[in-house]
């Protein structure tokens, strides 16, 4: 992979953008979020049933709105008790209003109230991420998935991280994934899994086509 490379990360949340940048920028590819335009396109409609189908819409609308190669993702946390919901839906369960944290704490208590009855055995979960990069003509040039498993806790824990991070208890290292220190969440998180799994196939490919 050539060094100097940029690619266009399709978020506004600083947190994705930093945890993609800590894999891929050891490759010497530097990974800048929508905040970096002087004009963001408006946001595309993301209308798909999956995470792969949304995160490939997201990459090759962006990728031809900016003329720069794009990496887009969509991520979510699956429940079993509640048939893989909130899923798609997870940033929107409890509604759009209020600022990310403001979201974030409405969604972790929908969730928690649609588990109240639920079982132990009922309360596996996963986070779920689809990543997909594009080139600037909107060709797709990578499609990877990571998985980060756990279960639904009784109560948020943990400051780090955001979204549903609070509530997902990982059994082996006895905490939630806001517990654990920043560096040993992306060792693990499904994020982590995604980004390290595209830098795999960025290195096959040798090289990224610059941007601009």
């Amino acid at each position: 992979m050539s060094k100097g490379s940029e690619i266009l990360f399709a978020t506004t949340n600083p947190h994705k953008v930093e945890e993609v940048r800590a894999v891929l920028g050891p490759l010497g590819v530097a990974v800048v979020g929508l905040d970096s335009l002087a004009a963001e396109p408006p946001e595309p409609e993301e209308d798909q049933e999956t995470f792969r189908g949304n995160a490939r819409l997201k990459a090759v609308y962006y990728a031809r709105a900016t003329g720069q190669s794009c990496l887009a993702e969509d991520s979510g946390l699956e429940v079993d008790a509640l048939g893989g919901a909130p899923g798609v839906f997870s940033a929107r369960y409890a509604g759009t209003s209020g600022s990310r944290a403001e979201r974030d704490e409405a969604n972790n208590r929908k969730l928690l109230e649609a588990l109240r009855d639920a079982p132990p055995e009922k309360r596996r979960a996963r986070f779920v991420c689809a990543m997909c990069l594009a080139q600037p003509e909107g060709r797709i040039l990578a499609e990877v998935e990571g998985y980060y498993e756990g279960v639904i806790a009784d109560a948020p824990r943990g400051k780090n991280g955001f979204g549903y991070d609070p509530l997902l208890y990982l059994p082996d290292a006895g905490c939630t994934s806001a517990e654990l220190p920043p560096e040993a969440k992306n060792a693990r998180s499904h994020r982590g899994q995604a980004a390290r799994a595209l830098a795999q196939k960025l290195q096959a490919l040798a090289t990224i086509p610059p941007t601009g």
